[in-house]
């Protein structure tokens, strides 16, 4: 994918590492209603221009840039969790003196 994209992410109010990338001329109309019920209130998180030579931290910038030419957004799940990070919270500690 050639080019660049002015595009503005929103972050979740319901969920943590939740976010929505949208082109920003065209905000959030092309959203489905049933997302952003889920999703919940948009909030205005920044704004950047996407190339597809600038990498972003977790999602891959060209997929990023296709879903917003082809849908008009980008959803971004958060991180899995890691299994064994979830063993250790569930894992009493106990304190050894």
């Amino acid at each position: 994918m050639e080019g660049k994209l002015l595009c503005e992410i929103y972050k979740s109010s319901r969920k943590e590492e939740m976010y929505l990338y949208v082109d920003k001329r065209q905000g959030l109309e092309a959203v489905p209603e049933t997302l952003l019920e889920h999703f919940g209130k948009p909030v205005a998180l920044m704004t950047l221009v996407l190339t597809p030579d600038k990498p972003l931290a977790r999602a891959n910038v060209t997929d990023v840039m296709a879903a917003i030419k082809e849908k008009g957004f980008y959803f971004q799940m958060p991180p899995a969790k890691e299994e064994y990070l979830l063993d250790l919270y569930r894992t009493p500690t106990q304190a050894r003196y």
